[in-house]
């Protein structure tokens, strides 16, 4: 019996295979078309429904995507688990979030806050190819596709399988055919001048939809009998949406596309047939209609029943066909599951090898998920060092080798920064800063930096500061420092300036430290510094000081943002030990030591759509009763927020406050790109000439009502503040603002 029952499936297997074998050959053509890509998968489920077997598969750009995760072995269903569950606007940008930085990088981030790449070498200013550099997408496509590794060919997926770009040097189309299939979809997908090019086997490629935007030449190439093709490409727009220079651009890029589909239809024969959903007013870059595309595409299939009917094959074959594909897949499927045997690091930077393993944290025997993957990788990134980092993996009999894939900055190693705030209060006084920097990157073998930075407007400075790090893992480091600054001092009543006081400087600090971990710092180190106060001020003319002594810096800073911040803390602690000196007859005790203290918090729990964020700073100067320079200042937005901006002045502070941050554009207007925030606040602060004198009676309270922004380019605020002693105003400010 149970012979019998053995050559009866061997008979059965037979015969499917052999039906298999006679039965036409199927080629599906999925098209570009963006966001609008979910309705392929539309039309892959009605294939799936009406048991249509599908042998190959060539897609451009989205359906590039859509096609390489179904020649994977995923169904449709799960593809549109993944598509709808995926933040895809995470792909458009690649910007490292502030927490991932280090505190040196944060403190760069926050004082230049216009995020514009530009460098400077070989004798010309560079600029990056693209907007993006791609780093974000690839991390999707990556989390979609598993860690599958290099294919020797995409005929060894369940499906064979092709992706179509453009070569950018020639105009020409280039058929992906092996590899990395995520550097193939990413290649499919790269839209010029939005996305940086892909590099692949030396040639720079963008997206395939110049070329060949619906590849039915590829897939019967690769041997299809019947062509089923779909179409999402967009349509043409009239004169009266022809308005703007995005549009006209847009315009042109459908032109292209259009011309290599209609190019390519005219290769469908009577036997092939075209599917094309009603999707083309839909947007190609907005992710969120593509829950509406999608029953679009099974709509559009349905329609052509009669005739995809006539490709299906009975349950028990089709079923044998689903087998064959999931044994394909689970071969690679279970190559991940291996433990790795070797890390190798494809290193197109100065960064050292030792950096990017401890960055890494993956070693030799660990089973290597796409969760630590894609965290290993996104600490390499937050080096902000790199212009990518990839990773891909090859199976080997013993186990997988990791390759990560780093590249430089093209536009560095030489760069340029920009700062930019502007402060008003309606008065007659605006606070104006324009910061620019240019560093140079290493010039050492453990990656010395040296800046030299310019500010102009309210305050003018100009600095230069060499920073050495003293180990390949850069825990340790030295960094050196001269600055000259010239500060007005303003002395307000009524928010209305009656007094300057006039102070230039010259400062040179000298230390070394330690980043004991990536979101702090400790540093000690000796400091000295010269100048001079100039007004009529109490009589005095122009009074010149010097000073030198040692310092000690602590420091920890893990908030996402620092002036809208949802979720962690920054604090800081300086200790200065100074001799100070001045040129003032009328002290006797003007050359004293002088010990000063600094401690300053933030921090931010979000709920939701709501945030509550905590704001605390302390600072005294121990050489009561004598004039000093180091002071500490209070006014502005969140700093006694009825008060001109640095309004009050004085050897001892207290200052805290309490700020609520609701989301008003996620939760109610539907803004996604950016928050904008309703909040308010109470604050409680004051500022003392003498420490006998600081009284918590004397607390001056405060409070405002404001609406904020975090773009990209920094915040931005209006709102209204005002104060318990009658100083109230309104402001507005843009940039940096802390």
């Amino acid at each position: 019996m149970i012979h019998r029952i053995i050559i009866l499936c061997l008979l059965v297997f037979f015969q499917s295979y052999v039906s298999a074998e006679e039965r036409l050959k199927i080629g599906l053509v999925l098209s570009g078309g963006g966001a609008k890509g979910a309705a392929h998968i539309g039309v892959l489920k009605v294939l799936e429904e009406k048991n249509i077997p599908i042998d190959y598969i060539t897609g451009t750009s989205i359906g590039a995507y859509v096609g390489g995760m179904y020649a994977l072995g995923y169904s449709a269903a799960e593809i549109e688990a993944i598509m709808m569950t995926t933040n895809w606007d995470k792909g458009y940008s690649d910007t490292i979030p502030r927490e991932a930085l280090s505190f040196k990088d944060k403190e760069t981030r926050d004082k230049y806050n216009i995020p514009i790449n530009i460098g400077y070498s070989d004798e010309e200013v560079k600029m990056p190819a693209g907007l993006l550099r791609g780093q974000s997408m690839s991390q999707l496509l990556r989390s979609s596709t598993n860690l599958i590794q290099q294919l020797g060919h995409f005929d060894e997926l369940s499906i064979p399988f092709r992706a179509v770009a453009t070569n950018l040097a020639t105009g020409e189309p280039v058929v992906l055919s092996s590899g990395s299939i995520v550097a193939a979809m990413q290649a499919s997908a790269s839209v010029p001048g939005a996305l940086q090019p892909a590099v692949i086997d030396g040639l720079l490629l963008v997206d395939g939809g110049i070329a060949n935007n619906m590849p039915i030449d590829v897939v019967k190439e690769m041997g299809a009998d019947i062509v089923i093709a779909v179409d999402i490409g967009s349509p043409l727009v009239g004169n009266d949406e022809l308005n703007s220079t995005i549009a006209v651009l847009n315009q042109l890029s459908t032109i292209l596309t259009n011309a290599s589909a209609e190019k390519q239809k005219a290769l469908l024969t009577d036997s092939d047939i075209l599917i094309r959903p009603n999707i083309g007013e839909l947007s190609t870059t907005d992710f969120s209609i593509m829950p509406i595309a999608l029953p679009l595409g099974e709509i559009a299939a349905r329609e052509n029943s009669s005739r995809l009917d006539k490709l299906s094959i009975d349950e028990a074959e089709f079923q044998s066909y689903l087998v064959a594909k999931k044994q394909k897949s689970e071969h690679w499927l279970n190559e991940i599951n291996r433990p790795l045997i070797k890390v190798v690091y494809d290193n197109e930077s100065k960064v050292s090898e030792k950096l990017l393993a401890d960055s890494l944290d993956l070693d030799v025997g660990d089973y290597v998920t796409t969760a630590t993957l894609e965290a290993g990788i996104a600490r390499i990134y937050a080096l902000d060092k790199f212009e990518r980092v990839d990773a891909e993996f090859t199976d080997t009999e013993d186990g997988r080798v990791l390759t990560v894939m780093t590249t430089a900055k093209s536009w560095g190693p030489n760069y340029f920064n920009f700062g930019f705030s502007w402060e008003d209060d309606f008065s007659l006084d605006s606070v104006v800063s324009l910061d620019l920097a240019y560093t140079m990157t290493n010039l050492t073998e453990n990656g010395g930096e040296w800046r030299n930075e310019i500010s102009l407007g309210f305050d003018k400075l100009l600095g230069s500061e060499f920073y050495q790090p003293l180990s390949k893992d850069q825990d340790y480091f030295s960094r050196a420092r001269v600055e000259y600054e010239l500060k007005d001092w303003g002395f307000f009543e009524n928010n209305q300036r009656i007094l300057e006081l006039r102070q230039t400087s010259y400062r040179a600090e000298a230390g070394i430290g330690i980043n004991y971990t990536q979101n702090g710092m400790v540093e000690l180190g000796i400091l000295g510094e010269t100048g001079d106060l100039e007004n009529d001020l109490w009589g005095l003319g122009t009074v010149d000081y010097t000073g030198y002594g040692g310092y000690l810096k602590f420091a920890y800073d893990d908030l996402n943002s620092i002036n809208f911040p949802t979720s962690g803390n920054r604090f800081t602690f300086n200790v200065y030990m100074r001799k100070e000196t001045y040129d003032l007859e009328s002290f006797d005790d003007s050359s004293n030591f002088s010990m000063q203290y600094e401690a300053d918090w933030r921090g931010a729990v979000g709920v939701g759509n709501h945030a509550f964020v905590g704001i605390a700073s302390l600072a005294t100067v121990d050489k009561d009763g004598v004039f000093t320079v180091n002071v500490s200042e209070l006014g502005g937005f969140l700093n006694l927020s009825g008060y001109h901006k640095n309004a009050l002045y004085g050897s001892h502070k207290i200052f805290g406050a309490f700020v609520y941050q609701y989301d008003l554009g996620r939760d109610v207007l539907g803004m996604t790109e950016y928050p904008l925030y309703l909040g308010t606040s109470l604050e409680a602060g004051n500022v003392w000439t003498q420490k006998d004198s600081v009284a918590l009676d004397d607390l001056i309270y405060s409070g405002s009502l404001f609406l904020g922004i975090d773009t990209g380019v920094g915040p931005a605020a209006f709102g209204f503040g005002a104060a318990d002693d009658g100083e109230k105003t309104i402001f507005l400010f843009i940039g940096k603002n802390w």
